[in-house]
């Protein structure tokens, strides 16, 4: 008996990472690395390598924020 992967919708993503939707939104947006693998009607769907990737890049923001990356 095979598992289906996980996929992820930018809502899962907010809640598993503890984030507003609107920045997740915002790093899928804007990130054009971070690529959806489909789609369920509308809405998108992201791999678990889309979610480190979207940590990635909320960390980051973050840093530059508190002045980490001068």
């Amino acid at each position: 008996m095979s598992t289906l992967p996980k996929a992820w919708t930018p809502g899962v993503i907010a809640n598993e990472l503890g984030e507003s939707l609107s920045r997740v939104r915002y790093v899928l947006r804007t990130r054009h690395h971070i690529a959806p693998i489909g789609r369920a009607g509308l809405i998108r769907i992201y791999s678990a390598d889309a979610v480190a990737k979207v940590r990635h890049e909320l960390n980051a923001i973050d840093a530059r924020r508190q002045g980490g990356d001068r």
